[in-house]
């Protein structure tokens, strides 16, 4: 049985928490809030330390420090922060859901989450070359796509 199975997430490990990470780049794209709605926005404008062909963090130990509204996510919190997408592991394994089938994780390979199309690669702006009054012209609903439970 793999550890996503039969542990909880306060009792994995930090190597084990941190492989849950399927790479996808979701959580790293620029959300805005509508002042009206509170609905949250999500944009194709990427975090400046996102790397938008790898979707890896440039910076990640230090990322809290260079960006400060970066949040990290913990077994606490991964359950109360909304804007985290429906296929991210943290989020999946917290509602009882188990890891999709294309997760690395279980398929093996990184490539699934690109083939299936949860990968954000290739698909955002460095938010250093977007001006931030530009934000909401590149809102996208992609990033709250699914993929179908098999292909």
């Amino acid at each position: 049985m793999a550890f996503w199975e039969e542990k909880s997430l306060d009792e994995m490990t930090d190597a084990e928490w941190e492989s849950l990470c399927d790479g996808c780049g979701r959580c790293c794209l620029i959300k805005l809030e509508d002042e009206d709605t509170g609905i949250l926005i999500t944009s194709d404008v990427r975090c400046k330390l996102l790397d938008g062909d790898t979707c890896a963090c440039t910076d990640y130990p230090g990322r809290q420090a260079k960006v400060p509204d970066c949040i990290k996510l913990t077994p606490r919190n991964v359950a109360e922060i909304k804007w985290i997408p429906t296929t991210c592991a943290y989020r999946r394994l917290a509602e009882g859901k188990g890891l999709a089938w294309w997760h690395p994780l279980v398929s093996g390979d990184p490539q699934t989450v690109i083939d299936v199309g949860v990968s954000v690669k290739g698909r955002t702006f460095l938010e250093t070359e977007v001006q931030a009054d530009e934000w909401e012209e590149h809102a996208v609903d992609w990033p709250e796509w699914e993929p179908p439970e098999t292909l």
